[in-house]
């Protein structure tokens, strides 16, 4: 698979939407996260990232301005032990919750579908990073709908060991903008990872379509010790 440039890959799609990146950095020091959200609407334009104890969890700006909670409002990032758990959507509880009940990540999605969200049946994204002594590995999955028929969905889940440093995989949710927003295709891009936390974070965050970009999560967890830096950028201030 060719690896990509993940600006090119953003600055080249006014609408990816919603964006997951897990990878390791290229010094081979950290494990790199990092997720976006997007908005055309007011009402998902309206929001921002705070923290929440480990992870984070999405807020509206200005409270007088939200319309509907539904599919806007959830913890993109929650940690479980040794797990990072990422996602588009609420799916982030349900992940949480039945692995802490011994269910595999895999498992754990099989109870959920894309969003309700006709006629775009967003789908939901989810990533997941498990530390051990020996380092890290990582999965990503999508459940989608077929084709935009919401009769069906379809599951993906892709595994990664041992990765290799300075490459990293970029899944999102949509093709580009249209109506209705036409689902991501494909396995996770490949995509290369450079640079400190600080630098990445510029990166991804110039690259995003200055209308409609929302907010951005990213952190670097160093290796040796768990150590984790994090940043996040709100266009809302």
């Amino acid at each position: 698979m060719k690896k990509l440039d993940i600006a090119q890959e953003l600055s080249s799609n006014a609408y990816p939407g919603r964006g997951i990146v897990i990878g390791k950095s290229e010094d081979g020091k950290f494990a790199v996260t990092a997720y976006f959200i997007m908005g055309r609407s007011e009402n998902s334009r309206n929001r921002v990232f705070i923290k929440d104890g480990k992870g984070i969890r999405t807020e509206a700006f200005d409270p007088s301005k939200l319309t509907d909670p539904h599919l806007i409002i959830y913890a993109p990032v929650r940690v479980l032990g040794n797990k990072l758990i990422v996602t588009n959507g609420d799916q982030t509880d349900t992940i949480y919750e039945l692995m802490d009940k011994q269910y595999t990540f895999e498992q754990s999605l099989r109870s959920r579908e894309f969003e309700d969200d006709a006629p775009n049946y967003t789908p939901r994204i989810s990533g997941i990073l498990r530390f051990d002594d020996k380092g890290f590995n990582y999965a990503m999955s999508i459940l989608k709908s077929a084709n935009g028929n919401p009769d069906s969905c379809q599951r993906y889940t892709f595994s990664y060991t041992n990765p290799i440093a300075g490459e990293g995989h970029f899944i999102h949710t949509y093709m580009g903008d249209g109506s209705p927003l036409p689902s991501f295709e494909g396995e996770p891009k490949l995509v290369g990872i450079s640079g400190s936390i600080d630098e990445f974070t510029d990166m991804l965050w110039n690259n995003l379509n200055a209308d409609n970009k929302v907010s951005l999560f990213v952190r670097y967890v160093k290796l040796d010790d768990g150590s984790e830096e994090t940043r996040i950028v709100n266009k809302n201030k």
